[in-house]
């Protein structure tokens, strides 16, 4: 048995045809739906990048206690796992923050790995004077300029040469048994950069400055340059959907189809300029953000061109990928074998929890969303044993005032560090700056998510589901405090001091 794992970053799937987009190019993907099953109820858990890839290895949330960062001491991971059950594991990617302080413990989990150079603001490149910055829209950097210029005289893309790697794995192992291949481009992740050849498939007679890399914040810029940097994000994705093209027609070369589990996934999606915002981490956790593609191929099922109604996550692929094996699941890992999914569209859970460190804490039934905001003046603390942030490790001032925590149910009896956060970590929005604070919709009626609704039952029911899947995460207490919410009077598997 096999298992391919292709992690797009930042795929919105209202982009998608199979998801009913009619304005973007990708019959890849429409290829790929009849060959997989489609998944119509996936949302991530905890966003952004290294906090969704932290649930992937894990299968289990993250937001609740810890921003971004590496893997813990105490984690079950799910490629080491495999690796450790005689499963050969090699990860693929471009997705530079893997190699950087807040994730450098995830691709030493895989028994090989590859990385490819040159995304976004990567330290690649060398150049000492500064970059001088076209004319733009949005965000622009010194490290990005440089990296476009050595990409362009290199002709060969991040996405070109991660797919030319896996190409190089699979002609030399397809015949092998037993391993698992996770293909990582760090594409459509903004700044959207496309081949002139994609970028023609969305010509518009849009004529100012460069706009490719929106910023995190709200739509302020005029109407065409929207539409431009949409049609931008249409034309990298159009060139990711091709790439995709190239691994399924390596499926069918290799008759990978009759023994290699296929999962295409993303960690998020992105605003486009929906509900007046860009990109993502500031705005409530619209569907554009949380609401993810998944499609699975499973050859001990052979299900192909159906849908699924099941309500899933991200934490379950782990799970998945280790029953798939026949490996043993970690009694800390909370996600479900989508097995069950893929047979027969068994329900494996009432609700997802999903949301950011510090930001909203959301809850879906499939039907109903409801988002919990932050409220100001409420303590904000990260829990770890490697205390690193994204691009930095911490400053000693951010550690002279942490304590010992008592361990939580998850990590092996290891007690932690708790570190006081501010609570802008993120620009992250809150109840105090007046704007979209808790949020209920009813998505059968208002997909789109025009109009909050305003129904007491609802509500509650919604914040019951909230607080019982986060005493199921032994949520720490300030989690319910800061939303507003009463703490249950036991904490699932907590030690008191």
């Amino acid at each position: 048995m096999k298992a391919i794992l292709l992690l797009f970053d930042s795929l919105n799937r209202h982009c998608l045809e199979p998801y009913g987009c009619d304005w973007t190019k990708t019959p890849n993907f429409r290829r790929l739906a009849e060959h997989t099953v489609q998944f119509e109820k996936c949302y991530a858990g905890s966003l952004p990048c290294m906090p969704a890839r932290r649930e992937l290895h894990t299968g289990r949330y993250n937001f609740l206690h810890r921003s971004w960062g590496p893997i813990e001491p105490f984690d079950d991971s799910m490629p080491e796992q495999l690796k450790k059950h005689g499963v050969y594991t090699h990860l693929i990617s471009d997705h530079q923050h893997y190699w950087e302080d807040g994730g450098a413990t995830y691709h030493t989990r895989y028994s090989s790995w590859e990385c490819v150079r040159g995304q976004e603001g990567d330290p690649w490149k060398a150049q000492v004077r500064e970059e001088t910055l076209p004319a733009h829209w949005g965000q622009a950097s010194h490290q990005d300029e440089v990296n476009r210029r050595c990409l362009a005289a290199q002709g060969a893309s991040p996405l070109e040469q991660v797919f030319s790697r896996a190409q190089e794995f699979l002609e030399a192992n397809h015949q092998a048994d037993r391993w698992f291949l996770q293909i990582e481009p760090f594409d459509p992740h903004e700044p959207f950069v496309a081949d002139a050849a994609y970028q023609a498939l969305y010509a518009d007679d849009y004529e100012g400055p460069r706009f490719d890399w929106p910023p995190y914040d709200h739509v302020t810029e005029p109407l065409g340059a929207v539409s431009h940097c949409r049609h931008q994000y249409g034309a990298l994705l159009s060139q990711c959907d091709a790439y995709l093209g190239r691994l399924l027609d390596m499926m069918d070369r290799y008759e990978l189809w009759s023994d290699t589990m296929l999962i295409v996934a993303t960690d998020h999606g992105f605003l486009l300029g929906e509900h007046g915002w860009w990109a993502k981490n500031r705005p409530p956790f619209y569907e554009e953000l949380s609401h993810t593609p998944l499609f699975i191929w499973d050859p001990r099922e052979k299900q192909q061109a159906v849908q699924r109604e099941a309500l899933v996550q991200t934490i379950d692929l782990a799970p998945t990928l280790l029953s798939y094996f026949d490996v043993p699941c970690p009694a800390d890992m909370q996600g479900h074998d989508l097995h069950p999914v893929l047979q027969r569209d068994t329900a494996v859970r009432q609700a997802a929890l999903f949301g950011m460190f510090g930001a909203h804490i959301c809850v879906t039934d499939g039907r109903y969303v409801y988002m919990r905001a932050d409220r100001p003046d409420t303590p904000l603390y990260d829990y770890t044993l490697l205390p690193l942030h994204q691009r930095a490790r911490y400053a000693p001032e951010e550690l002279q005032n942490m304590t010992l925590e008592a361990p939580f149910s998850f990590t092996k009896g290891c007690r932690v560090l708790r570190i006081a956060m501010p609570k802008n970590f993120y620009l992250c929005m809150s109840v105090a700056e007046g704007e979209n604070s808790d949020l209920l919709f009813d998505l059968y009626l208002d997909p789109a998510q025009e109009h909050g609704l305003r129904d007491a039952k609802q509500e509650q029911r919604m914040i019951a589901l909230m607080v019982q899947l986060m005493q199921e995460n032994d949520a720490p207490p300030e989690q319910y405090e800061r939303v507003g919410l009463q703490q249950p009077t036991e904490c699932k598997g907590r030690k008191k001091e």
